[in-house]
């Protein structure tokens, strides 16, 4: 009998049909590497315009790096992607996608496959990187998984070209699912102790091809043994 205004347990069969939610983290998980770092390194060597721009910031990028990496690098970024509109970026981060994926090394296929085997099981999952939405969302697709719903960093147009915007690391993963409307997940993939806000709340956590110190460091973060697996 329902009693109104007082939540019912959920039934043994509706426990068994629930769907289960399933995180990954992109760079150093489903792909060896840091895939946004990838391209934005490709711009550099494509150009010698964009390497004589950076020059006169050299000084400036010395004196921050020991501050703020994060500042240092989206100085580097914004020189990287200066005069890039928004249509023309998106069309280079395809382009650089195509030839990522096709470095079949660049790929981890334990990963890749763990994925599909939780679609299989009928879990939903969620890639939640902070790679940049346009480019991850290409290598996705050109991978055959463009149908996985996705949580990433964005950019924005500038008058200079696009420009960095929403970093969805940290606790900002947190807050960018629970804009998705996810407050609770199961199962947790990360290689990074900046995921730690994400694998918290998860019952599975499992880092990535952790070394021993990682390891260790995790598990105090998290008050308890994360789990660990070896992909290649």
């Amino acid at each position: 009998m329902q009693v109104e205004g007082i939540e019912q347990p959920a039934t043994a069969g509706e426990e068994a049909v629930a769907q289960r939610v399933v995180l990954f983290d992109f760079d150093g998980v489903l792909l060896h590497g840091d895939a946004f770092e990838l391209f934005i390194r490709d711009r550099y060597q494509r150009s010698l315009l964009r390497k004589l721009m950076v020059l006169p910031c050299l000084p400036w990028l010395l004196l921050m790096l020991p501050f703020s990496r994060r500042l240092a690098a989206r100085t580097l970024v914004h020189v990287a992607l200066f005069a890039t509109g928004e249509k023309r970026y998106q069309a280079k981060a395809q382009a650089f996608a195509s030839g990522l994926v096709q470095n079949s090394r660049r790929c981890n296929r334990d990963a890749l496959r763990q994925l599909r085997r939780h679609q299989q099981a009928g879990d939903r999952v969620i890639v939640v990187t902070g790679c940049e939405q346009a480019l991850v969302g290409s290598i996705l697709g050109q991978l055959g998984l463009g149908d996985v719903e996705l949580l990433a960093s964005r950019l924005r147009p500038g008058w200079s070209g696009m420009r960095t915007g929403f970093h969805n690391i940290g606790a900002n993963k947190l807050k960018a699912l629970s804009a998705h409307g996810v407050r609770a997940w199961q199962v947790a993939y990360t290689d990074s102790l900046m995921d730690v806000p994400m694998l918290k709340p998860a019952a599975e956590p499992v880092l990535v091809n952790g070394t021993p110190k990682l390891c260790k460091k995790m598990d105090a973060a998290l008050g308890r043994v994360v789990g660990r697996v070896e992909w290649q």
